[in-house]
């Protein structure tokens, strides 16, 4: 289950609002009293604050969203850096291996298939 920024996340892409700020500095700000979330600014032009049950039909594909994105944080910090796969790609090309045979083919994947995304 996402929490309430991934649900208020998918409400505004949901209805087009894909520059929507949120966090301290935006335009829909999140709060927490101790007992639970809750949206404590809402400025989004030509858009309500979402109900409950808005953010409720959101969960599905809030939490897909969050998933997604920590597969994506996983798989950034397991490629390595740039320049060591740049120079697995330079060695697999040397080697005519710019194919599924080179190194770098098998490292990236070998990644993929262990973080797999919804």
């Amino acid at each position: 289950m996402a929490g309430l920024y991934w649900k208020v996340k998918t409400y505004l892409e949901d209805n087009g609002k894909t520059k929507a700020e949120i966090g301290l500095d935006g335009n829909v700000k999140l709060r927490n009293d101790g007992a639970g979330e809750y949206i404590h600014t809402w400025n989004v032009d030509g858009l309500a604050k979402p109900s409950d049950s808005q953010l409720t039909s959101a969960d599905t594909q809030a939490t897909k969203d969050y998933n997604n994105n920590r597969i994506r944080k996983t798989r950034k910090s397991s490629y390595g850096d740039i320049g060591e796969q740049l120079d697995l790609l330079y060695k697999d090309m040397l080697a005519d291996k710019g194919d599924k045979t080179g190194e770098w083919f098998k490292k990236v994947k070998a990644v993929k298939d262990a973080n797999a995304k919804e």
